[in-house]
């Protein structure tokens, strides 16, 4: 099964973090440079977004809200239920980080990769995980607040606010801006995909840091971190099988099915990792990590599904029309 580079990048930050954390005044340009970077990639995120796409894709509103309530309703409701495992599975942080992971908003690019490949509705799978993107700016720290509590590192009215003004504004002014600056953002999209993944890889670093200067990686043991996969496993399996068969239940075709299946089982690292940045402090390096190894799962586990459903016999659409013929090419797996 394929491992995502880019973890391999992220598992190498958490190493430098481990062996050379930011003490000091570099904590405090790191963490500066952090909060910088996590404003400017959520005003890329507001440039890239369509509006007209978002707004062509309103019609199959059903999908959309079945997608959102699988990523702000079955998904959270799943989390709460782990608190059972505590203290066997999982240590209090570790369930509070699952817990956190819950609450965050599907991804866009390995949604549409995955929809794509399995030739299922793409266009319905770009518009899912944007508006999930979108609706997560504002709902995952409002869950996270009701949720967590002061168990999440200290959350209140002051947390929620710094939220909407370094993601919600910053991607609000990119919106604004897109008339101007979209074509540029088009046109250079490899280049300020490097600026995001840069700027993931900063967050990561600043947490990861601040954790290895408070000490709480003695909290983490071996055995922790296997019953910690072993419930992300079940969760993942879980989530699979509700969105495939309920989607079914509920009257969608296979197409939709598999747009379903992929925007409302998985969760994004792009948008969590600055949303625990904010919302835990110090203690956000213990909050990403079931984040970061659920993200790994999914994207293996996922594009054998994918790779499986592609073999699928071709269904005609109604009418005699082969639907399947028409579906784009696959798409190259991003980070989420």
């Amino acid at each position: 099964m394929p491992i995502d580079p880019y973890i391999l990048l992220l598992l190498g930050t958490v190493g430098l973090a481990a062996l050379l954390p930011a003490r000091g005044t570099g904590a405090d340009v790191a963490s500066g440079a952090s909060t910088a970077a996590i404003a400017f990639l959520f005003f890329l995120y507001g440039a890239r977004l369509s509006t007209r796409e978002a707004m062509d894709g309103v019609r199959h509103w059903r999908l959309h809200v079945t997608v959102l309530a699988c990523t702000f309703v079955v998904f959270p409701l799943l989390g709460l239920a782990s608190r059972g495992l505590v203290p066997v599975f999982l240590t209090d942080p570790l369930y509070q980080g699952l817990l956190f992971l819950t609450l965050v908003p599907s991804t866009i690019q390995s949604s549409i990769a995955f929809t794509s490949i399995a030739r299922g509705n793409v266009p319905a799978a770009i518009c899912a995980g944007s508006f999930s993107s979108l609706v997560g700016i504002v709902v995952t720290p409002l869950l996270a607040a009701a949720l967590l509590g002061s168990g999440g590192g200290g959350f209140s009215a002051d947390s929620v606010l710094e939220i909407v003004l370094q993601l919600l504004v910053p991607f609000t002014a990119g919106q604004v801006l897109r008339r101007w600056i979209g074509g540029f953002v088009a046109r250079h999209k490899k280049v300020l995909q490097l600026v995001d993944r840069g700027s993931i890889l900063l967050v990561v670093y600043t947490a990861f840091s601040e954790g290895m200067v408070q000490g709480i990686w003695h909290q983490v043991s071996p055995v922790r971190l296997a019953g910690l996969l072993a419930v992300q496993a079940v969760l993942l399996a879980v989530m699979l099988l509700l969105t495939w068969y309920g989607a079914k239940g509920l009257g969608f075709g296979r197409e939709d099915r598999i747009a379903i299946q992929f925007a409302g089982s998985k969760k994004s690292l792009a948008a969590g990792l600055p949303m625990a940045s904010v919302l835990f402090g110090a203690h956000a390096s213990l909050a990403v990590l079931p984040l970061m190894l659920f993200h790994q799962m999914q994207l293996m586990v996922c594009a054998v599904i994918a790779k499986r459903r592609s073999h699928d016999p071709e269904v005609p659409a109604p009418g005699g029309d082969d639907t399947a013929a028409s579906v784009p090419a696959p798409v190259r797996t991003g980070r989420g």
